[in-house]
């Protein structure tokens, strides 16, 4: 019996302290609300562009070679040098050339002097000496062919004197025909030799090297006195203004670049500065590796840092207006990773997630479709803030 009279009080002590302690979960305050600022997200227009990668390519880039083979005179220009358009840069001895130009010269006057021509002239004749003497021939030999014709007639003279003149006008006829044939071959090697000679006055020109194009020297090939044939490089010479800026547009902002858009790309070269060009060729299919389309642009100004082969930051800007949604920065909490910023609605705060935190100016682009215009958020406290978490507006931006 006391066994029983002691468990019963037991339970009874349970009981009452569970009921205490209801009584206590029942009378405990309310949280109380954080204050907090708050400011209106905007819409705004905002100029939205790509980064991508490019490389400064010079404006021309050539090796200079000489035509003509020969021994090295001079190389006037060393690397690193600038040259302007036109200036010797390497002379070939002219020797070996010089005399077979006077040999050219020299046959072309005897052609000329078989022709009858003075040296110099350079107008073909219409006839030579043997020509013009086998005309008069000629001539004699028809006068007399046609007296002997009407005397045959007449039976002044027997037939075979007429045959024998018949046959002298003919032999007559053939000697003219040689001649003529016989000029017209001295004609033709007239031309080959004034060809020989042009050909001999242009190897002597091309003995002389000069640079195509203002720019400088990259590559010094050759040294004097070396002997070189056709075509061996002598230097490498660029024309770096202006620059020529290349680069790889994706696929998806292909529709974006045209001739005329401008361009802004930045370099290690000069921290902190950018530059501007402006696309005027586009390749008309895209790699089809890479699935990137070539544009190239011009430099629109000049700038000593800046030198080809420099590897650019390029700021492709894809729309100069396109309407967003911005937050002020002071919103958006970065926790983990985690970007999220908190509306103020019905006196509590809501918790939206941004993946990524894009904007400048004190302003965060968000997602289209997270809140509309005009919607109020937080900037104060936001930390301390949890979703679902009573608030008092205290002031802010309106």
């Amino acid at each position: 019996m006391s066994k029983f009279m002691g468990l019963l009080i037991a339970l009874l002590l349970v009981l009452a302290g569970c009921g205490k302690k209801t009584e206590e979960v029942k009378a405990a305050p309310a949280p109380e609300a954080l204050a907090v600022q708050t400011a209106l997200a905007e819409a705004r227009t905002v100029e939205k562009s790509l980064m991508v990668t490019g490389s400064l390519h010079p404006d021309e880039q050539t090796t200079v070679s000489s035509e003509v083979p020969g021994r090295l005179k001079t190389v006037d220009v060393d690397f690193g040098q600038s040259v302007r358009r036109g200036q010797v840069v390497a002379q070939l001895d002219t020797t070996e050339l010089s005399l077979q130009l006077e040999r050219a010269r020299a046959a072309l006057a005897q052609a000329q002097a078989r022709l009858g021509l003075a040296p110099g002239a350079v107008e073909e004749p219409e006839s030579t000496a043997g020509m013009r003497q086998a005309k008069a021939q000629l001539e004699d030999a028809r006068a007399r062919f046609e007296r002997s014709r009407k005397l045959v007639e007449t039976g002044d003279i027997s037939r075979e004197r007429f045959e024998e003149a018949e046959r002298g006008m003919q032999a007559r006829e053939a000697a003219y025909d040689a001649m003529r044939d016989e000029m017209r071959t001295q004609l033709a090697s007239l031309r080959a030799l004034r060809a020989e000679v042009q050909l001999a006055e242009k190897r002597v020109k091309d003995a002389t090297i000069v640079a195509p194009f203002d720019g400088a020297v990259t590559v010094k090939h050759v040294s004097p006195g070396q002997y070189i044939k056709e075509n061996v490089p002598v230097l490498t010479i660029v024309k770096t203004s202006p620059l020529r800026l290349r680069v790889e547009v994706p696929e998806s902002a292909v529709a974006d670049v045209r001739v005329g858009t401008e361009l802004k790309f930045s370099t290690e070269a000069a921290p902190g500065q950018e530059f501007s060009a402006v696309v005027r060729e586009l390749n008309p299919s895209l790699d089809a590796r890479s699935r990137t389309l070539t544009a190239e642009a011009r430099l629109s100004q000049a700038d000593g840092r800046l030198k080809p082969g420099s590897f650019v930051q390029v700021k492709l800007i894809t729309a100069k207006a396109s309407p967003v949604i911005a937050l002020p920065a002071a919103a958006v909490y970065t926790v983990a990773g985690l970007n999220k910023f908190f509306t103020i609605e019905d006196g509590k705060a809501v918790e939206r997630r941004i993946p990524e935190i894009l904007g400048s100016n004190g302003w965060v682009e968000i997602p289209e479709g997270t809140v509309p215009a005009g919607a109020r958020v937080a900037i104060s406290n936001v930390p301390l803030l949890t979703n679902g978490a009573p608030v008092r507006v205290t002031g802010g931006q309106s």
